[in-house]
């Protein structure tokens, strides 16, 4: 089934469309990962229920603070635990919960850079250390992973002086532009840039899939509109998107 069918399927059951010519702002907050979802099936779902979503996105961590500051939107999708403590805190409605997607994280270098060897546990502790620079998010589901890794590699002490950790999503940019060599972060978030290039996966011992989980305003005024999108984004139809875009459905 279309995208679009299933989006008209869905109005046949009760959902009130706006009028296509006075289109409201669905206010999505989250990632890049649901920006660049968003990115493909946004103009299908303004087209059959006259909503156009509109991802506000930075890093995870971050749109979680500024739901808890009281910014207003529409959808949430964050990281799961960061979902499961705006429902606790009464931010987001529980019966709207849906873990919609995860990504692995994987290894950047720069396009047309030699690829390092990161097939082992071994080849990945010594392209680290062997590495002239790294960057990685300095806060997020990854980051928490990963120092726990360089940590139990006994390598944390090695990589913090050549280890760079911006606040915003811009691993993947700093290699591209040669201001690391490499850089760790969820697949999706290389794949995303041009000018960098994915080496692979962590090695499977060491690998951690973030789950991606949205759920709706307990404030927003088209609660019905932010659900109609959860159900989409959890239909077979855009589960192939978010596998195009390096990650799998939930």
């Amino acid at each position: 089934m279309t995208v679009y069918r299933i989006l008209v399927a869905a109005a046949a059951f009760g959902f009130v469309l706006c009028s296509s010519a006075y289109a409201a702002e669905l206010k999505i907050f989250g990632s890049r990962v649901t920006k660049m979802v968003i990115a493909d099936i946004g103009p299908q779902f303004e087209q059959a229920t006259g909503y156009k979503p509109v991802v506000v996105s930075d890093v995870a961590a971050v749109m979680k603070r500024r739901i808890e500051s009281g910014e207003p939107f529409d959808l949430a999708v964050l990281v799961d635990f960061q979902t499961d403590d705006l429902i606790k805190a009464g931010k987001l409605i529980a019966t709207t919960r849906a873990d919609v997607m995860k990504a692995g994280i994987g290894v950047a270098v720069r396009r047309g850079a030699p690829k390092p060897d990161i097939s082992t546990v071994d080849a990945f502790k010594q392209t680290l250390l062997s590495a002239k620079s790294l960057v990685y998010l300095r806060e997020g589901a990854s980051t928490r992973h990963l120092n726990r890794v360089f940590d139990d590699l006994g390598i944390a002490d090695a990589l913090r002086s050549k280890t760079t950790q911006p606040m915003t999503e811009s691993v993947s940019e700093m290699v591209a532009q040669g201001d690391a060599e490499l850089g760790i972060i969820v697949t999706p978030n290389i794949l995303s840039v041009p000018g960098a290039e994915l080496v692979g996966p962590l090695p499977p011992e060491l690998q951690s899939y973030i789950v991606f989980t949205a759920a709706v305003s307990a404030q927003s005024p088209y609660q019905e509109a932010a659900a109609a999108l959860i159900k989409l984004l959890k239909s077979s139809s855009v589960g192939t998107v978010i596998r195009a875009k390096g990650m799998e459905p939930e």
